[in-house]
């Protein structure tokens, strides 16, 4: 059975653009999956308390068979392989950041994957690009659609189209 998966992308190292670009083809070179959405890439300043350069941020939405597990080790093994990312600094700078915002409208809460994802709702670098492409997709937790929460948002974050 397929299920709509939305995934956020974020680089802050390197060519960011080009990270995103080579991000999604990875992504969707996926076993049974293919990408059906993309949004346009925003430059976004970084949340946290690391002091770091830019992120570009972007959501994509995947149509897939596989599961949410197997599709966050999937995710993961591109961050390591592809983009060799190190995790020393916790919210620190990234070549690549491959978060698993929504699973179709399940709620999943297992020791490695909690979905939808835990800050969602907090974070207009995930809310813009996800309302682009699916403004009216609902919350599996609040009931409120992407544009509504966005709406409700609260934040200081710069977050531009680029």
């Amino acid at each position: 059975m397929e299920t709509d998966a939305y995934i956020g992308l974020g680089s802050n190292i390197g060519d960011r653009e080009l990270n995103l670009l080579r991000a999604v083809a990875e992504v969707g070179r996926l076993p049974e999956s293919r990408v059906t959405a993309l949004s346009s890439f925003y430059e976004t300043s970084p949340v946290g308390m690391v002091h770091q350069d830019p992120f570009y941020n972007a959501v994509l939405r995947l149509t897939t068979q596989l599961d949410a597990v197997s599709l966050l080790v999937h995710l993961l093994r591109i961050e390591d392989s592809v983009f060799k990312r190190v995790r020393t600094i916790h919210q620190g700078p990234r070549s690549m950041d491959l978060d698993l915002l929504l699973y179709g409208d399940r709620v999943i809460t297992e020791e490695c994957l909690v979905i939808p994802h835990p800050h969602l709702e907090e974070r207009r670098f995930v809310l813009q690009p996800l309302c682009e492409i699916a403004p009216d997709l609902q919350h599996p937790l609040t009931g409120k659609t992407i544009h509504e929460l966005l709406a409700l948002l609260k934040s200081d974050e710069t977050v531009v189209k680029v």
